[in-house]
């Protein structure tokens, strides 16, 4: 399997590092922020001990499931530097010493990013981009404490909504069922997460990749508003106008306290500037409350919104309504489909269309500093004899020339729509004096990872996704949380919507919803074939 030298790599440097004996005895099943830190806290294990454990699992079941495209070499002497740290001064932050994964296409300074793309990879036969620097993300997570341990598989560019192939590392599987999608470009996050190969990971998302491979493999994903967290050093989409980056775990506390880390403005990302007056006081943390559905009104999905994946699969309509019925018994009232007759759905369709890529990506690379191997597609295709053909008019021919996306027309129609939809949304919360929309992620069950030419139904390529791209391309936030399984295993997950910069509610409420139900439940983890 492709990237399993740098896998076992990071396993090996445990040499490097006085042997953890105790790292046979932890069990990182499903482990917690706040369960890491209270072992600290008691001596229980040290940073070393419980990354040791980690490694360890990885190497048991990563080759089976392949949800890394490369390790972190350092681990365990930051594990050790992280124990030193605590002995003398206490924990650095909220995550101090929690194994963490991040995505293949978020910067980790004098680390290779590949975006998933063979071109980018040594290893796969291209060429390493290596980033000077770490993404602020990333530079915001060391200051919290956490140990990096790898970076997470991606379809190439992070470009697909539904499975996780990539052409340095192949396919990535759910560990709940691995004849069915791991869900969209953050699938290697998810796996990770999910499988208890880290604590949490962070995801980006253009148009669905946080939200479906949370769908899919139960957890709490946070879409975040636009502009939320920074995505300086993540290579782009979209980044003047849809792309985010945000935390991917098995708990809502565990998504906010990240969150906490991630949120707010840098001077890196002039898009973050806003959200310095939208942090919540305390945190998000804080604003974590089991009573907070109390009273609240919320909108049910429904053609109104939009058409295609409705109605719902019968399947997904059953836990649906159950849901709903939780919903109503703490203490909520539900509207059913506010937008219908609203006009929101065919405002939606006429959304003016922008492409951002190529000004995005100029900066990106220019961004990788003075030491990287390149900062420009020319350079890497000079250096490479190859020729780039994403985002160009046409494979192989002349690059567009990078232009200020505000300064074109379609950037100022599209801006122009996004107020617009945006206030339409606005006014059917308000006729409906609605505080959030209560919505399933997904309109059906998980789909097959390989397409079943007896099936035509089975549509592996397309995830049945309710939110988004609607969520993405207004800027909405969304968090989801697991709710239940279908009887095949696969999750059945909400997805909890609402204005801009309304996340601390959202997490709130999800919360109030894992409280009442406790729903989420670990996978059955098998060895690869032949081990």
């Amino acid at each position: 399997m492709k990237g399993m030298k740098s896998i076992f790599l990071a396993v090996g440097i445990a040499s490097a590092v006085p042997a953890a004996s105790a790292a046979q005895q932890i069990d990182d099943v499903e482990m917690t922020v706040a369960g890491v830190q209270a072992a600290y806290a008691n001596g229980t294990f040290t940073a070393v001990a419980l990354t040791q454990a980690f490694l360890d699992r990885i190497e048991t079941f990563e080759p089976h499931y392949n949800a890394f495209i490369s390790m972190n070499p350092d681990a365990l002497e930051i594990a050790a530097s992280l124990d030193a740290e605590y002995a003398a001064t206490g924990p650095r932050g909220p995550l101090h010493g929690v194994p963490v994964v991040i995505k293949d296409n978020i910067d980790y300074g004098g680390l290779v990013t590949t975006v998933g793309y063979e071109g980018f990879s040594a290893a796969a036969g291209g060429l390493d981009m290596v980033p000077d620097d770490d993404a602020a993300v990333v530079s915001r997570l060391r200051e919290a404490g956490p140990i990096i341990l790898g970076k997470t598989n991606l379809p190439d560019f992070a470009s697909h909504g539904t499975r996780t192939v990539s052409s340095v590392a192949g396919v990535t599987l759910n560990p709940y069922n691995v004849d069915m999608v791991p869900g969209a470009s953050s699938g290697g996050t998810a796996t990770a997460v999910n499988a208890s190969f880290a604590v949490l990971g962070l995801g980006t998302e253009t148009g669905g990749s946080i939200q479906n491979p949370s769908s899919a493999q139960a957890l709490v994903g946070v879409k975040g508003t636009y502009g939320l967290t920074p995505i300086e050093g993540i290579y782009p989409l979209s980044g003047s106008y849809v792309d985010v980056v945000g935390p991917m775990a098995r708990t809502v506390y565990d998504a906010a306290v990240t969150l906490d880390v991630l949120a707010g403005p840098t001077p890196e990302d002039y898009a973050t500037y806003a959200a310095a007056q939208h942090i919540p006081e305390g945190g998000y943390v804080a604003g974590l409350d089991a009573g907070s559905l109390e009273g609240k009104r919320f909108g049910l999905v429904g053609t109104g919104w939009r058409e295609q994946w409705l109605p719902l699969d019968p399947l997904t309509e059953v836990e649906y309504r159950k849901a709903v019925d939780v919903l109503i018994g703490l203490g909520a009232e539900v509207v059913e489909d506010p937008f219908e007759g609203s006009g929101f759905r065919e405002l939606y369709r006429e959304q003016a269309r922008v492409s951002t890529s190529t000004y995005d990506q100029a900066l990106y690379f220019r961004g990788l500093g003075p030491n990287a191997p390149f900062n420009s597609i020319a350079e890497w295709e000079e250096l490479t004899g190859r020729s780039f053909g994403r985002g160009r008019g046409r494979r192989g021919g002349p690059p567009p020339v990078p232009a200020l996306p505000s300064a074109t027309e379609s950037g100022d129609a599209f801006q122009a729509w996004r107020i617009e939809i945006r206030a339409l949304f606005r006014g059917v919360m308000e006729e409906h004096d609605l505080d959030g929309l209560f919505f399933p992620q997904s309109g059906t069950p998980n789909r097959p990872l390989v397409h079943d030419p007896e099936n035509p139904e089975s549509r592996p390529n397309d995830w049945a996704e309710i939110p988004s791209n609607i969520i993405n391309d207004i800027g909405l936030p969304t968090v989801t949380v697991p709710y239940s399984y279908y009887e095949d295993g696969s999750p059945f997950v909400l997805a909890w919507i609402g204005d801009t910069w309304s996340e601390p509610q959202l997490l709130s409420w999800a919360y109030a919803m894992e409280q009442a139900t406790h729903a989420r439940r670990a996978p059955q983890l098998e060895e690869a074939p032949g081990r």
